[in-house]
């Protein structure tokens, strides 16, 4: 009998290794396809949720596959804490193993967050003006040239979802003296491009955090490749 439970024991942990190792090497190729489909700098970080994981290869369908890139620039805007979860991925064992480089990989559906820094915003503000944050809101504060003089000017900004991008406008335009500044929403509004996102990644929403704005993005039937 006590040879039986150590047999049993030692199965255990042979099909749980077997399990991991396999893993480790699909999630390898999904790193690998997600690379070269979206032109990353380097290999993500991929880790597929669920045990037993052999029983998700068998079916070919993973539930959630999370993908980890690190920062990248994208339409010249530079993104960091970037993370994607991968929801009902189709990657057939059968068609990885015997033909791995013309194996059909999809997703159902992609979420994603990235956080676009304060040092980006204040690059892609209006000259003149400085970017902070301010509790849960942007703040800006800079100069306007009115008739050849200097202006000073502060505003809370509203940011909103505007196509393939962000749009920042002032919400109120506080002028030093009160002078009056025609078109000063105008001259302060600006806007962030977000194109060609990986997983090709629409935005949806977007808040402020402490490091800059977080944006948040969903896509739906994703090639990973084939």
């Amino acid at each position: 009998m006590r040879k039986l439970v150590a047999f049993l024991i030692v199965l255990l942990v042979l099909v749980g290794v077997l399990d991991r190792v396999a893993a480790a090497g699909v999630e390898r190729e999904i790193a690998t396809r997600a690379t070269a489909e979206y032109d990353l700098a380097s290999p993500p970080e991929v880790d597929i949720k669920g045990i037993p994981f052999l029983t998700q290869a068998i079916s070919g369908r993973y539930d959630e596959v999370r993908v980890t890139t690190g920062a990248l620039e994208v339409s010249g805007i530079r993104l960091a804490g970037v993370d994607f979860t991968l929801y009902g991925v189709t990657a057939p064992l059968r068609d990885l193993v015997l033909d791995g480089g013309k194996a059909k990989v999809r997703a159902d559906r992609v979420a994603g967050t990235a956080v676009v820094s304060l040092d980006t915003l204040n690059r892609r503000a209006p000259q003149g003006f400085k970017v902070a944050v301010d509790g849960d809101a942007l703040k800006v504060d800079g100069e306007l040239t009115v008739l050849g003089r200097k202006v000073a000017a502060e505003a809370r900004m509203r940011i909103g979802v505007e196509g393939d991008g962000l749009r920042i406008v002032p919400e109120k335009v506080t002028l030093a003296g009160g002078i009056p500044v025609p078109n000063a929403e105008k001259a302060i509004s600006y806007r962030i491009p977000l194109r060609n996102l990986p997983f090709n990644l629409k935005v949806t929403g977007v808040n402020v955090v402490p490091e800059g704005l977080r944006i948040s993005g969903e896509a739906t039937d994703v090639p990973l490749q084939g």
